[in-house]
């Protein structure tokens, strides 16, 4: 018996051995070609976008004195020097909607997204005549599209001119009057939106940024305001940001939800399997005692393997198909070795009830308590404890020294 234990220990260690090794490999081939593999996403579909307001500035030439000596003489020079005076920024109307698209690379989901941005802004000319206005928008991102790019300045369409940073248009305001900047563009982006009322402390006079988006699992970076109200929507929510005078050093902001990432969870799921299988071992080997079922060390050892195989088919399925379906196929194997194995060895009502059940659990329920963020140790737990009961229950009235006696000498060869 003591033999057998060994035996089993032995098994269990190796086995071990190979899951950490596979479990290695999975983390090593998802992060290895994570930063090539997210720069090629990022060169085709974008990179994360922070959006600030349009600024609304005029120039203004001063003619400035100074004097040189030249040849001993005192020379007075008159030097045009030219300033740009900013408009106030009266109110801010914004809209913003978001359309998720994740796409897949290796082994890791990137949250891409489609984002129509469409804000109008109030700028005051509170000089007492008419001003050349500079109206300066500043792109989110360097590399990123901007599709249907519009610039008007009280419903008039102004000629722009773009550079790295963005794009300005001028248009005439008379003394004393408003204008209104309306921009819109269709972009896309990637991980995460933000829009920047300021460099450092920002006043916000007026506002008013209203985000619809087409997912549910919202999340807000650190540092970024949270909205004011919200409201579901159908498939989303949208949600408000309302402030008539805001002092604030803090940015608006989403981050995109991520998708079930398939190598990582692999990963975890291959490095805690050796916890799946030592539940297995210990019940075989509790029912096998109680039932004087002779299961050789042998015999547990390609049980072993069936459980490994799950986890090496898994690891190379989830590249090429979904998470869930390599799952279901990853455990209909499994189970199908296990059961099948074991039919021919002690026969097909404990292979099927016994074992078939417990690998179920122990294997494919557990697998899949990864799948529950936040609540996987809670669920492992739960699952233990109540293997602990059952067992418990079901033994508390053997008496193991002659239990274990009586299989000794039933192993034990007969003299000839």
């Amino acid at each position: 018996m003591l033999r057998q234990i060994l035996a089993l220990a032995f098994i269990f260690v190796c086995t071990t051995i190979a899951w950490v090794v596979l479990g290695a490999t999975i983390f090593s081939r998802t992060y290895g070609a994570n930063q090539q593999l997210q720069g090629h996403v990022a060169s085709t579909w974008g990179t994360a976008q922070e959006q600030s307001p349009p600024t609304a500035t005029y120039t203004v030439t001063e003619t400035s004195n100074s004097t040189t000596v030249e040849n001993g003489k005192l020379v007075v020079h008159n030097d045009k020097v030219q300033h740009q005076i900013p408009l106030p920024l009266e109110a801010s109307r914004i809209r913003v909607n978001f359309h998720l698209d994740p796409r897949q690379k290796g082994l890791l989901w990137y949250s891409t997204y489609a984002v129509e941005f469409t804000g109008d802004y109030t700028f005051r000319n509170n000089t007492t005549q008419a001003q050349t206005v500079a109206f300066r928008l500043k792109f989110p991102a360097q590399k990123a599209l901007y599709d249907n790019l519009q610039v008007k300045v009280n419903d008039q369409l102004v000629a722009l001119v773009t550079d790295e940073q963005g794009t300005v248009g001028h248009s005439e305001v008379p003394a004393g009057a408003a204008a209104v900047l309306h921009v819109a563009y269709g972009s896309q982006g990637l991980d995460s939106w933000r829009y920047q009322l300021a460099d450092g402390i920002a006043q916000a006079r007026n506002f008013s940024l209203v985000m619809q988006t087409n997912f549910r699992d919202i999340d807000f970076a650190d540092d970024t305001l949270s909205p004011t109200s919200r409201m579901l929507v159908p498939g989303g929510w949208q949600l408000t940001w309302q402030y008539s005078n805001l002092v604030s050093g803090f940015q608006i902001g989403m981050t995109m939800p991520e998708k079930l990432q398939p190598g990582p969870l692999a990963g975890e799921i291959s490095y805690a399997a050796p916890v799946s299988l030592f539940f297995f071992f210990f019940l075989m080997f509790i029912i096998t005692t109680t039932r004087n079922i002779d299961l050789h060390p042998m015999n547990y050892f390609f049980l072993a393997t069936a459980f490994f195989a799950f986890h090496l088919l898994l690891a190379y399925l989830v590249d090429h198909i979904s998470i869930h379906a390599a799952m279901v196929i990853a455990s209909v194997v499994s189970v199908t070795l296990v059961v099948s194995y074991l039919r021919l060895v002690v026969g097909l009502r404990f292979a099927a009830l016994e074992a078939g059940t417990a690998q179920l659990i122990y294997l494919v329920l557990f697998s899949y308590a990864f799948f529950w963020k936040g609540f996987t140790g809670l669920s492992i737990t739960v699952i233990a404890i109540i293997t602990l009961f059952v067992v418990m229950q079901a033994t508390g009235r053997i008496r193991w020294s002659e239990r274990f006696a009586a299989r000794s000498a039933a192993l034990r060869p007969s003299p000839r």
